[in-house]
């Protein structure tokens, strides 16, 4: 019997953002989804607009399994997590064996399926990489939007971190997508007529 599955549907169980007081609390899941679907997106665009090759799908798969550690770790805090050089090594080690011990559950014929997902190559990583950022960053968007103020340094931190991933994807993504999540529902609705 395998638990691979049964784990991974665990991720809703894990709350994101445990410092801050959330006005709607976000888990594992609703944050991989998003992640996958800009990862997904920025594989798009690099491949229209910038000439890159991208496998999209393989990006979007990969997305999905960015964070599954999580399941056996729990959400380290980003604060935390990078407080110094020390911590992020150790926190990079418990991670990847989390990640061992999920592949682990799956039945022996599947496994390396699964490799490519959990260590991705450097450019699917750096698309990886940019959505987690910029789905923190709609997080931020979403919680400032319900006047939640504890979210503005987080924000400010957050785009000056994708800013300084200097991806254009990721550039072209903000340009084009992220002013709807300041509006309303009424006001997305609307603007097209």
């Amino acid at each position: 019997m395998s638990h691979f599955y049964a784990m991974l549907s665990r991720m809703k169980n894990i709350n994101r953002w445990g410092l801050m007081r959330n006005t709607r609390p976000e888990n594992l899941s609703e944050h991989t989804l998003e992640v996958a679907f800009i990862a997904h997106s920025l594989a798009l665009i690099g491949n229209k607009r910038l000439g890159k090759n991208y496998n999209a799908d393989g990006v979007a798969v990969a997305a999905m399994f960015h964070d599954t550690s999580e399941i056996i770790t729990g959400d380290m805090p980003t604060p935390i997590k990078y407080y110094n050089p020390e911590i992020k090594a150790a926190y990079k080690k418990i991670e990847a064996i989390a990640e061992e011990q999920l592949v682990d559950m799956l039945p022996c014929d599947l496994k390396d399926c699964f490799q490519g997902y959990f260590k991705p190559d450097e450019q699917t990583e750096a698309l990886i990489k940019a959505a987690d950022k910029i789905s923190a960053l709609i997080k931020c968007i979403e919680e400032i939007k319900m006047g939640n103020m504890e979210f503005m340094e987080a924000e400010k931190s957050t785009k000056a971190a994708i800013e300084n991933l200097k991806l254009q994807e990721a550039k072209i993504f903000c340009d084009e997508f992220l002013g709807s999540f300041y509006l309303t529902l009424d006001e997305q609705r609307n603007s097209d007529r």
